[in-house]
């Protein structure tokens, strides 16, 4: 029978030379890696050789991280970082914001599309699926970290995290799902053969919306223009969805549209020089490879929590860091 979980899962995978290896970041890797398998097998609809993939695949990732870590830094944490520069770029001491997340990634794919020459709307539309996934994934790491927790309860779901009193909502596992669902219902929107920029502006909306109920479940630690900071987020990104899809839909209507997703992707795949081969695959593959590796030193604990709580597994870590307070 289903009952109340006591959470005593090991946030890290193991440690290596004092180098922690976190679950959270390995599902990032593993997100990573599935969105560059997805360019694969979409690349020629996309109009994409191998080699343009591999560096789609390399500014999506490095815009995610970077992203992350900078609503991390900068918005979340800035009383620590501001007197402690030094340790603005060292991933493996705080986890990443997902709003920002969603925000690097669109910056990392407008950044190919503008040195690629490559539309835009169409490629984004076509991760917008991959990163419903890597969202997903990532809330199963948050959930394996057990450092993000919902309110005391009494369902039969409920569950003890370490260092939280009493049983609480898995709520990370609530907004995960959500993710997940997102998935099916993106496809069936593009197969629909939809204006370009109409699935990407509805998985802003979407996933900045639904996750408004999810967070009412949720305990914030700060809060930000008199709401809890992950909602005023999600207020928001709905309004910035909001706003996308009003201008997609402006856009459909002014051109009289009909079907262009599959046009455009369709001209894209037929364009005579977007599927040369190119050159140097060999190092793009490392550089992918060594992009999924440093995605593992992630964890999903805020920057004061790691070293005080994992310190012994990061030699002369534990008493390095000076934290003020946030309140």
């Amino acid at each position: 029978m289903l009952g109340p979980y006591v959470h005593h899962i090991d946030p890290v995978i193991a440690s290596i030379c004092g180098i922690c290896l976190w679950w959270y970041g390995l599902s990032y890797a593993l997100g990573f890696l599935n969105a560059h398998l997805f360019l694969r097998r979409n690349r020629r609809a996309l109009g994409l050789s191998l080699a343009s993939v591999y560096d789609l695949t390399l500014c999506l990732s490095i815009g995610v991280l970077v992203g992350g870590r900078s609503l991390v830094v900068f918005i979340n944490e800035w009383a620590f970082y501001r007197q402690h520069l030094f340790w603005i770029p060292a991933i493996w001491l705080g986890g990443l914001a997902t709003h920002g997340l969603i925000v690097g990634g669109a910056m990392g794919v407008f950044v190919f599309c503008r040195i690629y020459r490559r539309p835009f709307r169409p490629i984004f539309d076509a991760l917008a699926i991959a990163a419903a996934l890597i969202m997903g994934c990532g809330r199963i790491g948050n959930f394996i970290d057990g450092q993000i927790v919902g309110g005391v309860t009494g369902v039969a779901w409920a569950v003890k995290f370490p260092e939280a009193l009493g049983f609480r909502h898995p709520v990370v596992l609530y907004d995960g799902l959500k993710n997940f669902l997102l998935i099916p219902v993106l496809l069936w929107v593009r197969k629909r053969g939809v204006p370009p920029g109409r699935v990407a502006a509805l998985f802003v909306l979407l996933y900045a919306s639904l996750r408004i109920p999810i967070d009412l479940f949720r305990e914030y630690p700060f809060t930000k223009l008199g709401l809890p900071a992950g909602q005023t987020y999600n207020v928001v990104m709905s309004m910035v969805g909001v706003v996308l899809l009003l201008v997609n839909l402006a856009r459909a209507r002014r051109t009289e549209t009909q079907a262009v997703s599959g046009s455009t992707l369709q001209r894209l795949s037929d364009s005579p020089t977007s599927l040369e081969p190119g050159t140097g695959v060999r190092w793009r593959r490392t550089a992918f490879a060594g992009l999924l590796a440093i995605a593992l030193v992630i964890p999903s604990d805020a920057t004061r929590d790691v070293p005080a709580r994992y310190g012994h597994r990061h030699p002369g870590l534990a008493h390095s860091l000076v934290y003020p307070r946030l309140d």
